[in-house]
């Protein structure tokens, strides 16, 4: 576990610089990680994350297919909000822990 500082904010990431806990989150959190990745947030990006947040939270089992069936986005759509890993770069933003599903 590493501190680092995002948003003026001091929290603890993991080796790959996902949150050790996602109550450190907040929106100028994932405005900041959003920044590595050339990204603008937009009112359907933090749809998909609040998304995320939740069903991370009710201990659900994050994959693109079930985001892609989620009703905010599809497959397609995931992959143009978050390009380069849309379902590992939108969890980082969120501020959960990075999906066994990711590689």
């Amino acid at each position: 576990m590493v501190e680092k500082i995002i948003a003026g904010v001091t929290v603890n990431v993991n080796n790959e610089g996902y949150l050790e806990n996602p109550a450190q989150w907040t929106k100028d959190i994932a405005l900041e990680i959003a920044k590595e990745y050339n990204l603008t947030l937009t009112e359907k990006h933090f749809q998909v994350i609040d998304y995320l947040r939740k069903a991370h939270l009710n201990g659900e089992t994050l994959t693109m297919r079930k985001v892609g069936s989620s009703g905010i986005v599809d497959i397609k759509g995931l992959y143009e909000l978050f390009p380069g890993g849309p379902l590992k770069i939108s969890s980082k933003i969120a501020g959960i822990p990075k999906p066994t599903s990711c590689v």
